[in-house]
């Protein structure tokens, strides 16, 4: 299902999850009741785009079969696309049979953290569908990306990793790309907050930029603090990667985050 999303604003970008496995656990929906319950309270507070995903990917955690994730997020795509059919959905996958199915039954996007490494075959459905993708920067895999992750310059590297891959999207007539860093995939507390301090370099490649930084370690550990209690750090990190040029502000708190973006819009009209 083709629709358009204009990112000359910043949008929200609302996470929820289907497995039991995710770091922060009020992300966790497990019942049909419950997530028609947080869909409709996240669009009711400003929700862009619902970023649905069954897959865990927080350190340590192993890639998903693939039948098995399609198992579990189908029957939410078909509920989501039946029950709110303006909404714009994004699908938090790797693999290409996902991906197939989500977008044949109304998806919008696909938020994939492997950059289509995991299975090459997902950009052919990207193409197929002309569905916006999320390109993301992920160092190893996520069972053992965060063991020492290395960099001769964490914010170059990224970024000519991201460039050569966006020629290659270009090149299959994908054009509809948001890219990502990924912060807290294959980097340490420093490599995250360096990234962040420049993230005005990824403009360069002119297209939105997605900062996923909601509750995740490189806030509560610095802090000593567990990610129930990051909320407000959250916040003023989401308006520091506004004011460095993100468009997507990808997070768990959807009112936070829209009011972060009214503050940004006012200080910057």
């Amino acid at each position: 299902m083709n629709k358009f999303i204009c990112f000359s604003e910043p949008k929200v970008m609302a996470v929820i999850n289907l497995n039991e496995d995710s770091f922060f656990p009020d992300s966790r929906v497990q019942k049909i009741d419950l997530f028609d319950q947080k869909v409709s309270q996240m669009l009711d507070e400003g929700a862009d785009i619902i970023d649905l995903g069954a897959m865990s990917s927080r350190p340590g955690s192993l890639i998903s079969n693939a039948n098995e994730e399609l198992t579990k997020i189908l029957p939410y795509v078909k509920f989501f696309r039946e029950n709110y059919p303006n909404a714009f959905l994004s699908i938090d996958t790797v693999h290409s049979l996902v991906a197939e199915a989500c977008l044949f039954n109304g998806a919008n996007m696909i938020n994939d953290i492997s950059a289509a490494q995991i299975d090459n075959a997902l950009l052919d459905v990207i193409a197929k569908y002309n569905a916006y993708y999320c390109l993301m920067h992920m160092q190893k895999l996520p069972n053992i990306m965060q063991e020492n992750p290395m960099y001769d310059d964490v914010c170059l590297d990224v970024l000519k990793f991201l460039k050569t891959k966006v020629a290659f999207l270009n090149q299959m007539k994908i054009n509809k790309v948001v890219i990502d860093p990924g912060f807290g995939f294959g980097k340490s507390i420093e490599h995250n907050y360096k990234l962040l301090s420049s993230l005005e370099v990824f403009t360069i490649l002119d297209l939105p930029i997605l900062a996923g930084i909601s509750r995740k370690s490189m806030i509560y550990k610095p802090l000593n603090i567990i990610p129930e209690e990051s909320l407000s750090a959250t916040t003023a990190l989401n308006l520091l990667a506004l004011q460095k040029g993100a468009k997507i502000l990808r997070v768990h708190d959807v009112k936070e985050a829209k009011q972060a973006i009214c503050l940004y819009n006012l200080l910057n009209n």
